[in-house]
């Protein structure tokens, strides 16, 4: 096993963009089995197979990336595929994670009002948030003190983005078949992922602010990258925000729909790596003065 850093380094674009499409994925998960448990879900069996395909494929797409040793791009959930080493706790529980979604994907039916089906589902929104979870909680544990404290908001901000992202793919999913995402119409979804969108923000705010906060005698550095916050805050809220509300007063629903979802996956691929090397300046800092003393 690889010896970890003593702090966590902000990753390159391509492998901050791969842990927003995982994101993206068990976010999708956890919408669609929540929805079948609860016996929400609209009917009919492609509804089900489409989204459940794609959360595979967005969180697959970093471990077949990782099999093909790209350099940078090789590990996946702390786990090394290609050279044959031993998955980390947090790769197994990722790949338990695929475990009720196969079972959803062979039980969905007509109405998928079965018992097992609901089940199914709610295993699969429960294992998705194990994953995602465990994986902020690893993250977090190589953080020093200091900026553990930090970073207190970090787990529920994952969670939250992860329904926000997942929803915008889900309704993708069911307009990209005929248009609606229920019987009701879309405006009921278009609020709920509105109000994501400003409880995300308000959640990314009180972040960045606990970033800047003073801890002890000595002040936080300041964090840079306020460019790229703009640009992320821009792609993730702005861009989505309007086309969830034009919507529905336009006969191009899917392409609007699609922008959304793309402009976000981008605006939070932009954000999480800037946090992250914030998170990064912030433990160089706190070891260099630790060194000093």
């Amino acid at each position: 096993m690889t010896e970890e850093r003593p702090y966590p380094l902000p990753p390159a674009y391509p492998a901050a963009l791969l842990r927003m499409l995982a994101l993206s994925g068990y976010g999708l998960w956890m919408l669609l089995g929540l929805a079948l448990a609860l016996g929400i879900y609209r009917g009919g069996r492609s509804e089900a197979l489409l989204p459940l395909a794609l959360g595979a494929v967005f969180v697959s797409i970093g471990l077949a990336v990782a099999c093909l040793r790209l350099p940078g791009l090789s590990e996946w959930h702390g786990w090394f595929p290609a050279r044959r080493s031993r998955p980390t706790r947090e790769a197994l529980l990722a790949l338990a994670a695929y475990l009720p979604m196969l079972a959803v994907a062979g039980l969905v039916r007509g109405d998928n009002a079965f018992w097992a089906t609901r089940l199914a589902g709610a295993a699969l929104a429960l294992c998705s948030l194990a994953s995602l979870a465990y994986t902020v909680h690893r993250y977090r544990r190589r953080l020093s003190e200091g900026v553990l404290r930090c970073s207190a908001q970090l787990p529920v901000s994952r969670v939250v983005a992860a329904w926000y992202a997942g929803g915008l793919w889900l309704w993708l999913c069911l307009a990209a078949q005929d248009g609606a995402v229920h019987p009701a119409g879309t405006r009921p979804w278009i609020m709920v992922l509105l109000v994501l969108a400003l409880l995300l923000g308000l959640i990314e705010g009180l972040r960045w602010q606990a970033l800047s906060q003073p801890e002890g005698r000595s002040a936080m550095p300041r964090t840079r990258g306020r460019t790229a916050r703009f640009v992320a805050a821009l792609l993730t809220y702005a861009v989505p925000s309007l086309a969830l509300l034009v919507v529905d007063l336009s006969d191009a629903g899917m392409p609007l729909v699609a922008l959304a979802a793309i402009s976000c996956l981008l605006g939070r691929t932009i954000e999480q790596r800037a946090y992250e090397a914030a998170l990064a300046q912030l433990c160089r800092a706190g070891h260099a003065g630790v060194r000093g003393r």
